[in-house]
């Protein structure tokens, strides 16, 4: 690292942000089993278990309810095709509320073999080191002290920007594992909607959320190869120029494609549910 302190305070901001961006290359790649050694998934999978029993509960309520709305009489539900139809949706529910679990991991299963399709395809093993140019670096470092003044105001603004918008990103992933936890502790709930007819929009309106905050994972994925891509071929950086030019033009294009980056990771949710219609 250079001893030029304009030149380390780029350095350490653009660190901070690689270190993040590999972070979220790693999380990504995790499952929520895995995810902080486990040990949150092992309570949600203890409160999931609890809320079985309400699940349960609410289920024969839903579909008491499903049954005196959906059926004009008590003659209709005698008849076969009816019996059989209650029959079928209360055990589909039940199922669904008692294996509820594992149905949400095999979502998440599913959706993951796409994310790590992406993440093939792409060819990319690992987030792009975004590097200062050498041609930068030799150009601060050759500035006088009284030309390094206005250099220490742009990277300074520069330095904080990057290092704001880093844990901003990272903030958004850790986010999405939150929503997965809250979606897989709650689930007995919302799923024991399907066991009555004007009930099971609840229920329907649940999986699309869960497989659409799933998806996200997608969307950050392509996010975050975009940029790697671009990582990989920097601006471009005029050796001719001031060197308090230079730095500023590169800074305000990095951080333009930061922005953008973080805007999509961002709004990963709208995006998604504007594809899912949701």
């Amino acid at each position: 690292m250079s001893d030029n302190w304009v030149v380390q305070n780029l350095e350490n901001a653009l660190e901070t942000w690689n270190n993040k961006l590999n972070e979220i290359w790693s999380l990504l790649t995790q499952s929520p089993q895995d995810f902080k050694g486990g040990s949150i998934w092992t309570t949600i999978v203890n409160i999931n278990g609890a809320l079985q029993a309400i699940g349960l509960a609410l289920l024969v309520l839903f579909f008491v309810v499903g049954m005196v709305k959906t059926c004009g009489s008590f003659a209709e539900v005698k008849k076969p095709e009816h019996a059989l139809k209650l029959f079928v949706r209360f055990a589909i529910a039940k199922g669904m509320v008692t294996y509820g679990m594992e149905l949400m991991l095999a979502i998440f299963n599913i959706i993951q073999g796409v994310i790590s399709t992406i993440m093939t395809t792409s060819g990319l093993s690992g987030a792009t080191t975004t590097t200062l140019p050498s041609e930068m670096v030799t150009a601060i470092e050759d500035c006088s002290f009284l030309e390094s003044i206005p250099l220490w105001a742009v990277t300074l603004i520069g330095g904080l920007l990057i290092t704001v918008l880093s844990f901003i990103l990272i903030l958004t992933v850790y986010g999405r594992f939150f929503k997965l936890y809250m979606y897989t502790a709650l689930a007995p709930i919302p799923l024991s909607t399907f066991a009555g007819e004007p009930t099971q929009n609840i229920g329907k309106s649940f999986l699309k959320s869960y497989c659409g905050v799933l998806l996200e994972g997608a969307v950050i994925i392509l996010a975050c190869v975009i940029f790697s891509l671009y990582a990989s071929s920097p601006p471009q950086v005029d050796a001719n120029a001031a060197a308090v030019t230079m730095v500023w033009k590169y800074i305000g294009e990095l951080a333009f494609n930061m922005l953008v980056l973080v805007g999509t990771v961002k709004m990963s949710d709208r995006i998604i549910h504007e594809m899912m219609g949701l």
